[in-house]
Formats: C-alpha cells, structure tokens, sequence
C-alpha cells in the first residue's frame, strides 16, 4: 500500500513564484502542521514557489523532515499572454485535455509532470502543490473531478491518494 497526502498551499498574497503567505495563511500553515503531527509522513516534497514551501514548513519542523524540492510540482501555466476569459478557457481545459494556450501547457502535460512525481513518491509523503495542478492529479484518479471541484478547493486543502494493487482511492480530509 502507498499513502500519499496532496496539499494544496495555504492562503497567498499573489500567484507570482515568489508570493508569500498572508497573515491568515501563517496561521493556516500551523493549523496543517497540527492536521499532520499523528500522521506518519516519512517525506515532503514541495512546489518551488515560496507560497508551497512555507505552508508546509512548519509541517517539516515538527516532523524534523527536509522539503525536497520539484520543478514538477509547480502550478500550470494556463497561458503566458493576459486572457480577460481565462475562468472560461481553465474551463475548456478540464474536459478538452489537449487544449494549449499560447505560451502555456495543456491539462495533459501538466498531469503527466505530476504524476511523475507521485509515483516517484515514496509511501508517506506529502506533496505539496496548487490548485489547478492538484485538480488535474485528482481528476487522473477520479474522472468525476472537474472545473466544478477545482472551484470548491480551499487554501489550504488536503487529499489522501491511497494506491493498493494498481487501484487508487482519493479522499478530501481537510475540513474548512
């Protein structure tokens, strides 16, 4: 059996790489790391944006485990140009996977990157990651997933993938 726990990062003060957390998203942060202190987790590997590192930071310290960081993990680039309808086409992105934006990487590309990553993943991890990018691992495993279930994601959020025999369960555990 291989548990991995998908996180998705607390409140931010923006989407750039660099963004920090807010002073909500501080306390978010140790609020995970209280959510984790009974749970075995045996790595963390993290998004390099600053916002993902510093959510699960806390996490790491009361755990005494480094962060491995992974280009992976980072959040899709729907589009490099200013897309005034971008809400309409991330839409189109969750049932038209091949969909690519100028500059950006389609749904397909930037689940199979993820999914490098989880299963690369050693039991016990948790990989800490973004909303679009997240949703597209949980779609993998859960076609039922979609636009709709990316929406109702929080800041943070967290998911159990649990992997027996080739078989997959996903399961939200984060309450709001």
């Amino acid at each position: 059996m291989k548990m991995v726990y998908l996180v998705r990062h607390c409140s931010a003060t923006g989407q750039e790489r660099d963004a920090r957390l807010t002073e909500l998203g501080h306390q978010q942060a140790v609020e995970l790391a209280s959510f984790f202190k009974d749970i075995k987790i045996d790595h963390i590997i993290s998004s390099p944006f600053a916002r993902a590192q510093h959510s699960i930071q806390p996490t790491a310290q009361l755990k005494n485990i480094s962060i491995t960081i992974d280009e992976n993990l980072a959040e899709r680039t729907l589009s490099t140009s200013d897309l005034p309808n971008w809400l309409e086409l991330l839409e189109e992105t969750f049932t038209d996977f091949d969909l690519k934006l100028d500059g950006g990487e389609s749904s397909r590309e930037a689940t199979n990157r993820a999914l490098k990553v989880v299963n690369e993943s050693p039991n016990n991890c948790v990989l800490v990651t973004h909303g679009n990018l997240m949703s597209l691992v949980l779609k993998h495993f859960d076609d039922s997933v979609g636009f709709q279930e990316w929406k109702s994601l929080s800041n943070p959020d967290v998911f159990s993938l649990t992997i027996v025999n080739n078989k997959s369960t996903i399961e939200q555990l984060w309450e709001i």
